[in-house]
């Protein structure tokens, strides 16, 4: 039997200025701003958009519906969700989709996971975290699920 084959690529991307893309990555459908990083192994999914001057570190997925701010650090392995399972499993209709919205100047370490959330400006979330609700107010968090631990001076 022959296998269906899709190659990772990068198509229909709209770039700001001076953006670096370090291959192989799969980029479709989304935006990417002015002075922005983007490391190996990343896949961006269309309707994304992923603001100026951010870093997202190799090996991390950014799915439909996530807006990510300018200034942010994605790190390595992130994964940002946006089907919550409600029926017991994948939805395959977008209808049943969650939005996410990363403020500015917001650092996720890596092999964090982001459920469909808002998160505000000025926030740090610890590596390996699960953000499970809202961050409102800026600061450190950290933890399963995600909690304050402390202020950013």
């Amino acid at each position: 039997m022959n296998p269906t084959l899709w190659q990772a690529s990068i198509r229909d991307v709209q770039f700001g200025t001076e953006v670096t893309c370090v291959e192989p990555c799969n980029l479709y459908g989304c935006s990417i701003g002015d002075h922005s990083f983007v490391g190996p192994f990343v896949e961006i999914q269309r309707g994304a958009i992923i603001g100026k001057r951010c870093r997202v570190q190799s090996h991390s997925f950014i799915c439909e519906k996530v807006t990510i701010g300018d200034d942010c650090f994605i790190g390595h392995g992130v994964m940002f969700v946006n089907d919550l399972f409600k029926k017991g499993g994948p939805s395959g209709n977008a209808k049943d989709w969650k939005p996410t919205l990363i403020g500015n100047k917001v650092s996720i370490g890596s092999n964090a996971t982001i459920l469909p959330v808002s998160i505000t400006h000025q926030v740090v979330i610890g590596a390996g975290s699960v953000v499970t609700h809202d961050i409102t107010e800026p600061g450190i968090y950290a933890g399963n699920p995600a909690r304050k631990i402390r202020s950013l001076p």
